[in-house]
């Protein structure tokens, strides 16, 4: 299993109006096609303008393919155009969990 960690800086005063589009408009069609969302975060403290998102994928194939045919999906076209002007700068990783980690939303992360 990985972890698909996607860090978005925003420009400043965005913060709000993003969360709000994605609640309303980019959520949907990223539960539906890439499945195992573990959740969208807001930073408090250090660059307040940031927020992170993860994903859950089986291994880099299945990462691949969801984000393959989420990228050509027609809702989730329509948010990016709407959102993309909110973005300053975007970090991805991909992160291996330790098999320590405890389970999230009934996700196992023994690998």
């Amino acid at each position: 299993m990985i972890i698909d960690y996607r860090a978005y800086t925003l420009h400043s005063g965005t913060v709000s109006a993003f969360m709000e589009l994605f609640e309303t408009e980019g959520l949907e069609p990223q539960i539906r096609i890439c499945g195992n969302f573990l959740g969208l975060y807001r930073t408090e403290v250090g660059n307040i303008n940031q927020i992170v998102m993860m994903f859950a994928y089986q291994d880099l194939n299945d990462r691949q393919r969801r984000r393959d045919q989420l990228y050509q999906d027609p809702a989730f076209k329509a948010y990016l155009t709407k959102v993309r002007p909110f973005l300053r700068d975007q970090e991805v990783r991909l992160l291996t969990p330790s098999r320590v980690n405890p389970p999230i939303g009934g996700l196992n992360f023994d690998t």
